[in-house]
């Protein structure tokens, strides 16, 4: 169990906040910061909710009032008395707005549930067996004693059951069901988040998801599936970059595959990989060879190199994992 008390006292002695997550946003990270940005703003404070990211179409829906800003927009920063980074813990997974956090001597705190922690100069709330960051920050908003209202449930709601794979997946918990309960009786509309989530997708996605299918091959005697994406492939379809969310999904879910990446070239150079893996692999493990992390089952990592390069070394790094197993 985390002690909340920093966290407590870092709400009531600052009045200006920034709260962030990592690049690429996704549910429980963007759910997390509309919740806990919400309760802060009830109490009084000026709160910025930041990215270093485009904000995913696919969560504008959560965020009506338009509350998440890229960075770069927003004017007043330098005014910021603390920050609260939420789902991430290492500066890659900040982007181009670690480089502003460095700079700024004002007290940090994270809010994680991920293993790959860098020292980012902050008080460390981290609970890796939390399955997801929007849990810790319900547990905050608890220890501040605010209620939830009904927008902010449905945010938290968000970022619990997307991380759990919309309680498919084996960090699905009872507890999890019973947060599930709370939040729904806090507000929380499931049939209606999950319309918007898995029921309105872009036909520009799912002409990219066309081509994840199609490019899908399957490598080690069938324990290893791949897909990739260009960076041409969004002129080609309309599609945008946060449209790839979920999409490594499909290179684990073929029979008989223990591990699934999806290879994403980056607009700047270089190549995001995105990894899935069921019970015998630990891929955080071979994400941290290259600078990244995540959870035993889902992690990540960023190579400057090439596509070609890039595809080879992670090809490397992960026959030495499953050789291991042998």
């Amino acid at each position: 169990m985390i002690d909340w008390t920093p966290f407590v006292q870092l709400a009531r002695r600052h009045h200006r906040f920034a709260l962030t997550t990592h690049v690429r946003p996704d549910g429980d990270g963007l759910g997390s910061m509309l919740a806990l940005g919400e309760i802060l703003e009830r109490q009084e404070k000026k709160v910025h909710l930041v990215i270093a990211s485009i904000m995913p179409p696919r969560y504008q829906f959560l965020d009506s009032g338009e509350k998440i800003r890229h960075f770069h927009t927003v004017p007043d920063l330098n005014q910021v008395e603390a920050a609260v980074i939420l789902d991430a813990g290492t500066w890659n997974q900040l982007g181009d707005f670690a480089p502003v956090l460095r700079s700024r001597k004002i007290p940090k705190l994270v809010i994680d549930h991920h293993q790959t922690q860098d020292d980012l100069g902050a008080v460390k709330l981290v609970d890796v067996t939390a399955e997801a960051t929007g849990r810790l920050v319900y547990e905050a908003i608890q220890a501040l004693g605010e209620p939830l209202s009904a927008r902010a449930a449905n945010a938290l709601f968000v970022a619990l059951a997307m991380d759990t794979g919309w309680f498919r997946h084996n960090n699905a918990t009872a507890r999890s069901f019973g947060l599930a309960a709370d939040l729904v009786r806090a507000g929380a509309n499931p049939e209606m988040l999950y319309e918007h989530l898995f029921e309105n997708n872009t036909l520009p996605r799912l002409k990219l998801m066309g081509l994840v299918l199609d490019r899908l091959q399957i490598t080690n005697d069938g324990r290893v599936a791949h897909s990739e994406i260009l960076n041409a492939d969004y002129g080609a379809t309309g599609a945008v970059p946060p449209d790839t969310e979920d999409l490594v999904n499909f290179t684990r879910s073929i029979q008989g595959v223990e591990v699934g990446i999806l290879f994403l070239e980056q607009p700047r150079g270089g190549v995001k990989v995105s990894f899935r893996a069921r019970d015998k692999v630990d891929v955080a493990c071979v994400a941290e060879k290259f600078g990244g992390g995540g959870h035993r089952r889902a992690s990540g990592a960023t190579l400057n190199l090439p596509l070609d390069e890039a595809r080879k070394k992670v090809f490397a790094a992960l026959a030495v994992a499953l050789d291991s197993l042998s």
